[in-house]
């Protein structure tokens, strides 16, 4: 499999048009980005074919007419740039990440209980995985 491309920020608003839903033509992605965005239809188009170099969106073309489709996943690319973010910021460390984000953030019980949901699966999907790696580090 072939390495991710590297989304600028601006070109995420495009991805996640697409990834939502797609096909869809240069003006419809022009359409769709205007509500939040004041980018001209030409932006855009910048950014569709800076995507198409990069791999990260494909087309077909009818006519004189683009239609314009995701060939990377939501998903993996949102791992990927999670993993380069860590790496960059927090030297690969998850830890310190969180501790920060829990110290700094106001959380209300709800999104508390949620995170301690979230912990709780982790620890109980992870708990072999952590014995068998300090079986093989000995």
């Amino acid at each position: 499999m072939s390495p991710l491309p590297r989304i600028a920020d601006s070109e995420w608003h495009v991805m996640k048009v697409l990834w939502e839903d797609s096909p869809h033509t240069a003006n419809e992605v022009v359409e769709r980005l205007s509500d939040g965005l004041s980018w001209s239809p030409r932006t855009v188009k910048t950014l569709l074919n800076r995507l198409v170099k990069k791999k990260a969106l494909g087309f077909r073309q009818e006519g004189r007419v683009y239609h314009y489709f995701p060939k990377v996943n939501e998903e993996d690319c949102a791992r990927a740039e999670r993993d380069s973010f860590l790496q960059r910021v927090y030297g690969g460390a998850l830890t310190p990440m969180v501790a920060q984000l829990i110290e700094e953030e106001e959380f209300d019980a709800e999104e508390l209980a949620e995170l301690r949901a979230l912990l709780e699966k982790g620890m109980r999907s992870t708990k072999g995985k952590r014995t068998k790696k300090r079986r093989a580090q000995s």
